[in-house]
């Protein structure tokens, strides 16, 4: 340990005998007991760029396997005076168990040198990393991954690379590091269905550095940098916006101009489309990739990425190399929004609805987890847990299976169908489970000026803009520009758990306009809580790499990316979906006019029309369990 440091640890033991001072230990104390802290170690990478990296493991000469997280965030040990702890706890719980804890900053971010892009790091920052902590006296030669949303983004295409130091994974909250994976082409939830998914534009504005802002000179040394680090963590302070009002200007590239942010990525990346080139290089994996590595992903249900999380971890079982990886591939999904596993209480409620006693054994399981796969443990617990945990909303509990979908569930059809009068759920639409046979159409305007307001729902990192979660959409429903179709109360309680597949016939006096879905379980008393919601772009309806503009009259198939769940609707409950053209500032707003949309400021008002019956079977298919 530096001098610095082991100074101020005995600084901090003799202030604990003053009077008033915390009579529990503090985590510093605590870790100085058990572990080697090295601080600021400037890893070097292939190119001469250094990422800074604090290393806590085990005291003593035995070789431990590495517990390693890389993040764009500040873990600095030192914070507006005070110590952050929430990193050194991390550190102590893994030293005790017998591992040496990593933890590192991306190129650009912080302390390491190098430019910060988001999602287009070098693959080759994994690989170095790897080999370094690998070939340390310290290191038994085995690496486990840790951490959630931008913390485990990198994961997937960093386990691409098979270095043979990496032994498993565990993702939480990934979606942001999944470029195309089947049917999804989000490029880490930059997109969906071809929209825009507005949280990286205030994400961005709180995380990207400006070019202008001042850095370390290049080649610093670790003993000047630990003295630094004490009082100057280079962790910029951003005034609050409030997204509600700074997400609805326009142009959306002048965004983070308008409210003075920081200079950086997101004006080129705002200009990208769906299957622009750029998202093949660096840090995204995509399903054309390798992956072989043995993984127990974390998901939940209102998250931004659920969908293409569990695409992947489909992936994963049916086209991982080996027999070995495929085998062991697990997954967790949970009732809780973004990073928040372990916030779940004896009443986790989530948005609104409360989702009853949703904690889990996540600790142990990952704990058990890197055992076996660092240090060559018996399986434990990992050999009686379920290849699916899932959470079923409604019933409030956990369950399992082999695969997913559930293997019990089977895909079932709804057919909209009304007497042209769906608007509102004060209309005539309705959920059947027979095809009408009269074809009939349902038309509103959609104006890009006065958008549907987000309502709760899958989301992260979007500040005040949106309150995530299930929240009565009743009000909502009152608008003239949602149709919403809607099933006979249940004569049974079902469960859907599984992708839910739609196709809605559209026709539109404009060349492009977006098409929004929401699937919502209604009770009783006309409460309606959404479950999950997706888009499509239209000019996207035949692919990603193209696009294919409409013609006035004509009736086209879109088929919208999937949605998922895992809900039970009780007895007398119905099934509804809300249909509309917007879903705002959840996803950016479509202006209409077959425009690049990010550059503009001024829409056309859209007259769009849901056609169903007759020829133009609109639907949506659920999964539905049979027990």
């Amino acid at each position: 340990m530096k001098k610095i440091f082991s100074l101020f640890v005995l600084l901090l033991f003799l202030g604990s005998f003053l009077p008033g001072f915390s009579q529990e230990k503090p985590v510093l104390l605590q870790l100085d007991e058990v572990a080697v802290i090295d601080q600021k170690v400037m890893i070097p990478m292939r190119d001469g760029t250094r990422l800074a990296t604090d290393i806590y493991r085990p005291k003593g000469d035995q070789p431990v396997p590495v517990v390693f997280s890389r993040t764009p965030y500040n873990f600095n040990t030192y914070g507006n005076g005070e110590l952050n702890s929430r990193t050194m706890q991390t550190a102590l719980e893994w030293v005790k168990k017998g591992y040496a804890y990593v933890v590192q900053n991306e190129r650009g971010r912080f302390f390491s040198e190098g430019n910060w892009d988001i999602l287009g790091l070098p693959l080759t920052d994994s690989h170095d990393a790897f080999d370094w902590m690998a070939a340390q006296p310290w290191s038994n030669g085995k690496i486990g991954l840790l951490g959630c949303s931008s913390t485990a983004e990198w994961q997937m295409a960093a386990a691409s690379l098979q270095h043979p130091a990496l032994a498993a994974l565990v993702p939480q909250a990934y979606g942001a590091g999944v470029g195309r994976i089947g049917k999804y082409t989000e490029q880490g939830n930059w997109y969906r269905g071809g929209a825009g998914q507005m949280l990286f534009t205030s994400w961005l504005y709180g995380t990207q550095h400006d070019p202008l802002a001042p850095r370390l000179q290049a080649g610093i040394g670790q003993e000047d940098l630990l003295r630094l680090e004490r009082f100057y963590d280079m962790a910029p302070e951003y005034p609050k916006v409030d997204w509600k009002e700074g997400l609805s200007h326009l142009p959306v590239q002048d965004i983070l101009k308008n409210v003075n942010g920081p200079k950086g990525i997101y004006e080129e990346m705002i200009t990208r489309k769906p299957n622009d080139a750029r998202w093949y290089q660096g840090g995204l994996y995509h399903d054309n990739m390798p992956f072989d590595t043995p993984s127990m992903w974390f998901v939940s249900w209102y998250d931004v990425s659920s969908s293409p999380n569990i695409a992947l971890f489909n992936h994963a079982r049916t086209n991982a190399i080996s027999q070995l990886a495929r085998d062991n591939q697990y997954l967790v999904i949970a009732p809780v929004l973004h990073c928040s596993f372990t916030r779940a209480t004896e009443n986790t409620v989530v948005g609104q609805r409360s989702m009853g006693d949703a904690r889990w054994n996540y600790d142990e399981v990952i704990t058990a987890w890197f055992d076996h796969w660092l240090k060559g443990k018996d399986k434990g617990i990992i050999a009686e847990l379920p290849k699916v945990t899932y959470f079923t909303m409604g019933k409030n509990v956990w369950q399992s299976a082999d695969v997913w979908p559930p293997k019990e569930a089977v895909m079932t059809t709804f057919f909209l169908d009304s007497k042209g009068s769906a608007a509102t759920r004060n209309g005539d639409g309705k959920l059947l489970s027979k095809a009408p046979k009269t074809d009939a159409k349902d038309t509103f305007r959609y104006d890009p000026m006065a958008p549907v307001p987000s309502n709760g729902g899958n989301v992260c990192c979007i500040g005040n803009a949106i309150q995530g979660g299930a929240i009565d959409q009743q009000e909502m429903e009152l608008r003239d520009d949602i149709l919403v179709y809607t099933s006979d109360p249940l004569e049974t309680g079902v469960e859907v758990s599984g992708f839910i597949e739609s196709v809605l016939y559209l026709s539109s006096d404009v060349k492009d306009t977006d098409v929004t879905l929401k699937l919502i379980d209604v009770y009783p008393d006309g409460t309606a809580y959404n479950l999950d919601e997706t888009i499509q772009r239209v000019r996207y309806r035949e692919g990603y790499d193209k696009e294919v503009w409409m013609e006035k009259g004509q009736v086209y198939a879109i088929e919208l990316t999937p949605m998922s769940t895992s809900n039970y609707f009780e007895k007398g409950h119905r099934i509804r979906i809300e249909v509309s053209s917007s879903n705002f500032p959840r996803f950016d707003r479509n202006m209409n006019t077959g425009g690049t949309t990010y550059d503009e400021t001024k829409g056309i008002v859209a007259t769009n029309s849901i056609h169903h019956g007759g020829k133009f079977q609109s639907k949506i298919v659920l999964p539905i369990v049979k027990k």
